[in-house]
Formats: C-alpha cells, sequence, structure tokens
C-alpha cells in the first residue's frame, strides 16, 4: 500500500500566518514551488496559500501585499492527509475537496506536502483523467 509519506515532499516550509503576502510571494519565488502551507505561532496549520491566492484575493483585489498577512488568506479549517493515509484515501480527499496539493501531517506536524503530480504517478491511468477531470471543470 503506497502511503502520502511515500509520495509526499518532505520538510514543507510554512509561511508564517503574521508575515505578509509579500514575504510569502518571495518565498514562493526562492522555493520554486506554487503553494505554501500557512504556520500559526502555535505551530499549527492554518490554511495554504497559493500563488493565485496572491493575484486574486491581494493584488486583484486591490490589497497591498506588504500590509496583507497570508493568516488573512486562510479560510476554515485546512484541507490535510494523513501521513499513513493511502493514494486511494488521498485522490479522494482531493477530488472532493478540490485541491491540486495537500499539507501531509502526523498528528497535528506538518511532515510535507503531496500535490496532484505526485498522485497522478502513484494511481492508475483512468483514475488520474478523472482527478484532472474534476479538478479542471
Amino acid at each position: 500500500m503506497t502511503t502520502a509519506r511515500d509520495i509526499m515532499t518532505p520538510g514543507a516550509e510554512c509561511a508564517a500566518a503574521q508575515e505578509s503576502v509579500l514575504e510569502a510571494a518571495v518565498k514562493l519565488t526562492e522555493l520554486g514551488v506554487g503553494s505554501l502551507p500557512i504556520c500559526g505561532s502555535d505551530n499549527r496549520l492554518k490554511g495554504v496559500i497559493t500563488d493565485r491566492d496572491i493575484v486574486v484575493k491581494v493584488l486583484g483585489a486591490g490589497k497591498d501585499p506588504a500590509e496583507t498577512t497570508a493568516g488573512e488568506l486562510a479560510q476554515g479549517e485546512a484541507v490535510t492527509i494523513g501521513a499513513d493515509d493511502d493514494v486511494d484515501e488521498i485522490f479522494t480527499t482531493m477530488k472532493s475537496h478540490r485541491v491540486r496539493r495537500l499539507p501531509v501531517i502526523d498528528g497535528h506536524t506538518l511532515v510535507g506536502m503531496v500535490a496532484l503530480a505526485d498522485v497522478a504517478r502513484s494511481l492508475p491511468s483512468p483514475q488520474v483523467g478523472d482527478l484532472l477531470e474534476v479538478l479542471s471543470s
């Protein structure tokens, strides 16, 4: 059984909830990634910030990225996957929540990120096609 721990990118770096969106954007650029988990001062996962969030919810809304915090973009409880959850559970979670990236947690500790590409390499082709169709619509 392939688990999230087997296919994740380990050691995901966080954007602190109190840091500015501008700082988070610089971190996204430096790391060459499209999303970062948002972690609070209590080290708990608060959400995920994506490059699209920055464009649509900050720049497109006329907000100042230097004054807007990453935590302001965290909406409700973050969708996550457990480190020992299998690929089918990851597939189901991505499909039902329409997300392309999932923070992987072990207890309350962030241990990595699973992206759509990671899942695609682990699933049979028909399932990957179903997932892509749902996420693209």
